[in-house]
């Protein structure tokens, strides 16, 4: 960081990502980790010792978070809660006055994640989710490769893996869809540069799973520039297992770019196409969650530049991208997602109870409309 203001920061979760959280924090010039919630006092107190630094306050109730952001001057909140608690954990410390980074998802639901972009708005702090995918250097390429493809009409992602949980995940309804599907759904609109408009998904689970619920499924999106996304993809197929990034296919007017999820993409283009112009130096810039805190204190630093990747109100279309393919496998049938993003307002509306928040959702125009316009606006959009 280049200010001369230490940013001072609650981290809510000491799981295994909040004490990955807390490390890149600490390791950071003009940011420290002053207290750390966790339902856990073991697991808190172990992750403040874990840093240099002295005075660290611990929590173990959500309901303590204001007492500790106050007690300890925070003005930011890092979120690596579970996702039924990103949502009051997110609006104690918009309410509190901190800005807010969290893991994905934003909330466990749409309309609870639309609540938390009013709050947002309502409160003027920068809320940015970490899709920690979108800070991968090879996405970058496949981006810039795409540049060169003409009208881009074709993406596909094969993902195959087959990893033993245990515990949670394998007691889920959707566990492929609602743990993992985010991560390639939000790389895909950054890949197109487009955002969905619907999806027929047929989910199901395979005689030899060892998941209750469905680990494997088949979406197609149509998204708003007129091109197909289709995610194929298992959580239990064993044998010639993709990367955890998958493996992805990006088909444009004048060629194909490949993507092993692992090593730099391969276009195969015809001669009369000039190159990307991407290096396979990548530069300085940091991946993964060290990407997206960096973009984060960068948005605090300058809030007049366009918001960063993973902006709330950007992301939101991401997150809906999970809901409808789940509504979609459980009907059956197509689904729009203008019409999800309208029930969710409508369920949001239904369940707030900040008075400001409820104000401020109740005041905006079609909610992908909405949204989109807040995304390009980013942090200043916010700030008004």
């Amino acid at each position: 960081m280049t200010s001369a203001t230490e940013r001072r920061v609650v981290v809510a979760g000491a799981g295994n990502m909040g004490r990955k959280w807390i490390a890149t924090i600490a390791g950071t010039p003009g940011a420290r980790v002053v207290g750390i919630l966790d339902v856990d006092l073991a697991a808190a107190t172990a992750a403040a010792r874990s840093i240099d630094s002295p005075g660290v306050q611990v929590r173990t109730d959500v309901a303590d978070l204001a007492d500790l952001i106050a007690t300890t001057g925070a003005d930011v909140v890092m979120d690596a809660t579970i996702p039924a608690a990103h949502h009051p954990v997110t609006a104690i410390a918009l309410r509190s006055g901190c800005a807010v980074i969290g893991e994905k998802p934003a909330a466990q639901t749409v309309a609870q994640a639309l609540s938390l972009c009013a709050g947002a708005e309502a409160y003027e702090r920068l809320v940015l989710v970490s899709q920690s995918r979108r800070y991968n250097p090879h996405v970058d390429a496949l981006v810039a490769h795409g540049t060169v493809l003409g009208d881009l009409g074709i993406l596909q992602t094969d993902f195959y893996r087959a990893p033993h949980f245990g515990g949670f995940r394998e007691e889920m309804d959707h566990p492929l869809l609602l743990d993992m599907a985010i991560h390639p759904f939000d790389t895909a609109r950054y890949v197109l540069g487009a955002e969905p408009v619907s999806v027929f998904c047929r989910s199901f689970n395979p005689s030899w799973s060892w998941y209750r619920g469905d680990a494997a499924a088949v979406a197609t999106f149509e998204m708003d520039s007129g091109a197909q996304y289709t995610y194929n993809a298992s959580w239990c197929s064993d044998g010639a297992e993709t990367s955890w990034n998958g493996s992805w296919r990006l088909n444009g007017t004048h060629g194909t770019v490949l993507w092993d999820g692992e090593s730099d993409p391969v276009p195969d283009v015809g001669p009369q196409v000039p190159p990307s112009g991407h290096a396979a130096d990548h530069g300085a810039a940091r991946s993964g969650i060290a990407g997206a805190w960096d973009a984060f204190l960068a948005a605090l630093e300058a809030p007049r530049v366009a918001g960063p990747r993973g902006h709330i109100h950007e992301n939101v279309l991401s997150l809906v991208m999970v809901e409808a393919a789940i509504a979609s496998a459980r009907a059956g049938l197509p689904l729009a997602i203008d019409d999800l993003l309208e029930r969710a307002r409508e369920r949001a509306l239904a369940d707030e109870t900040d008075p400001v928040v409820r104000e401020r959702l109740a005041c905006w125009g079609p909610v992908r409309e909405h949204l989109l316009a807040a995304g390009r606006a980013g942090v200043a959009g916010v700030l008004g």
